[in-house]
């Protein structure tokens, strides 16, 4: 367990085995704990990995004034400037990333900035874009409080935040804010930017988002690669960890550095 400063809040983070680096970014609910089924796959594999919770998730500090910082329209740049001081601490020069859902934003903003940083950026159920707002959305898909949750969902809250923050994240998060905002949502033009080569993983019958989303992310990309789930919910890593984690692995290796 490692701590960073940055920006004046403790961000945590872990490296698990050797080798060629992936960074883990987890979904915009959970924590780095939503990993634990995907690391050993991957360490197993000959990567290096390494997993970190952003800003006021899981054991990282928010702040007194993180939802303000939540539903602000420089959550997405902050981001992206959080993970790039980690990776200067850490002194990783190039990397494959994997994003998550709103991690997947994360990843394709840190591409468009720092191209040369990036090997392989792959994104999983991560949205391409909006027919209504992220506010009207969200109130369509998700419970209206933590109480009417699952008490299985209720437990994995308690497990990512602490007891005395999972309701109030609840409350937060499923309002509006984060990566994907309130207002209208679209990737697009980001995605036209994004340089290296990337792999879109999506599932067949998502609660959030359907796979024609997957299909436009695939198709606005100049180096898209495209890997549809069957028989799949939004989580596609608890749903299929295994295969979530080795279709990654071989798509990462074939553009590993050459040593020789």
């Amino acid at each position: 367990m490692s701590f960073i400063k940055i920006n004046e809040h403790d961000t945590f983070y872990e490296v698990y085995g050797e080798g060629d680096t992936v960074i883990l970014l987890h979904n915009g609910f959970s924590c780095g704990k939503m990993w634990e089924k995907i690391v050993p796959i991957l360490v197993a594999a000959g990567f290096r990995v390494l997993v970190y919770d952003r800003r006021g998730y899981g054991q990282s500090e928010g702040g007194m004034d993180f939802e303000i910082h939540y539903n602000s329209s420089g959550f997405r740049s902050a981001a992206v400037a959080s993970m790039a001081q980690l990776v200067d601490y850490l002194e990783l020069e190039t990397f494959h990333i994997v994003g998550q859902c709103e991690g997947g934003v994360v990843g394709v903003d840190y591409a468009v900035r720092y191209p040369d940083r990036v090997r392989t950026l792959t994104a999983a159920s991560t949205l391409c874009f909006s027919q209504i707002t992220m506010e009207a959305f969200n109130r369509l898909k998700f419970p209206p409080t933590y109480d009417d949750l699952s008490v299985d969902i209720q437990k994995k809250y308690v497990d990512w935040h602490g007891p005395d923050r999972a309701e109030s994240f609840y409350a937060l998060c499923s309002r509006y804010g984060g990566s994907y905002g309130r207002g209208l949502f679209d990737l697009r033009p980001e995605l036209q930017s994004v340089a290296c080569p990337t792999l879109v993983m999506y599932p067949d019958r998502g609660h959030f988002f359907e796979a024609e989303q997957g299909i436009a992310f695939f198709r606005s990309l100049s180096k898209g690669e495209l890997a549809i789930f069957p028989k799949c919910g939004h989580n596609i890593f608890e749903h299929y960890p295994e295969l979530y984690a080795q279709t990654a692995v071989a798509f990462m290796e074939r553009f590993r550095p050459n040593i020789a």
